[in-house]
């Protein structure tokens, strides 16, 4: 490539959020626009015409990171997580008729490890996950020293590993609920009977101060974290595994994660012996990492070029 011009758009399409940055090669972000997501297809074209045409001429690529099942290569958006309307956009294509300019397209969680993988937790790490905990649990797993997307492009959709064998299936028992830190800070604020059911600050002050009627409920959700890790563990015997998310900004949280993955290790001398420990870190990057990793998976697209 050019070394030009060093300045790349990258876009993070999330479900109340559209946020937008100039970055350079180098991932240095110029700065950071946000809008609001629309809630149809026709609103949601309009206004990524209208980001794209903020940076006429002043970028040479575009990055964008997207939720829901993405064919990176084609670039196309299958389901779209909760923005469903996405399903079936050709997004990329859409982008690069507009402005006749390359455009990069990736997975939210896997654009999280990218960033890992770049510039973060995961750099200089041969074999490495990151476990991105929110509605739901996503992630990437990188190995080899590059991301695995898998045969479907569905590779670490973490929210779908099971954790039960009962029949019929119970959707309490799977990944997504059980690692779902919006369901736990449901059921905390619900149990210190807040008015918010949504008010992680206060949940997270409590459980700073150790409070006896949520701090059992934050230990089962911390060993529920742990299941779903050691289940990825002993499939791809990753070094490190680093945890995002909102959640992740509080220090509590991987300090209890990191307590209970001991705590399982020492249960049962077969888990010792046999599984070596995986280390296990906060992310660095939090809001910028959809920015940061859908435009290193852009340049890795236009290096190979």
């Amino acid at each position: 490539m050019s070394e030009t011009n060093n300045h790349f758009l990258s876009i993070d399409i999330g479900g109340t959020f559209i946020k937008h940055a100039l970055i350079n090669r180098s991932g240095q972000i110029i700065f950071v626009k946000k809008e609001v997501t629309p809630d149809n297809l026709e609103a949601f074209k309009d206004l990524l015409i209208t980001i794209l045409d903020q940076y006429k001429g002043q970028i040479k690529a575009t990055a964008i990171s997207c939720p829901g099942q993405i064919d990176s290569k084609e670039g196309v958006v299958y389901h779209g997580g909760a923005l469903t309307f996405l399903h079936t956009f050709r997004l990329k294509e859409f982008v690069e008729s507009h402005n006749n300019l390359p455009c990069g397209l990736m997975n939210d969680g896997k654009s999280a490890a990218l960033a890992e993988l770049w510039l973060g937790q995961l750099k200089g790490i041969e074999n490495g996950g990151v476990m991105t905990l929110g509605t739901g649990v996503g992630g990437g797993i990188v190995l080899n020293g590059s991301l695995f997307q898998g045969a479907h492009f569905q590779a670490a959709e973490l929210s779908f590993m099971l954790l039960s064998v009962e029949s019929p299936l119970n959707m309490n028992e799977i990944a997504g609920m059980k690692g779902s830190a919006v369901n736990f800070i449901h059921q905390a604020a619900t149990l210190l009977k807040l008015d918010d059911l949504l008010d992680g600050k206060t949940v997270f002050k409590e459980l700073e101060n150790k409070n006896e009627l949520i701090y059992p409920l934050f230990e089962d959700y911390c060993l529920g974290v742990v299941t779903i890790m050691m289940n990825m563990q002993s499939v791809v015997d990753l070094e490190r595994v680093a945890i995002g998310g909102g959640i992740s900004a509080q220090p509590i949280l991987v300090e209890e994660i990191r307590r209970q993955y001991k705590k399982v290790l020492a249960s049962s001398p077969l888990f010792s012996s046999m599984l070596t420990p995986v280390e296990i870190v906060p992310c660095h990057f939090r809001n910028e990492a959809g920015l940061l990793g859908a435009l290193y998976h852009l340049l890795e697209e236009l290096d190979g070029q």
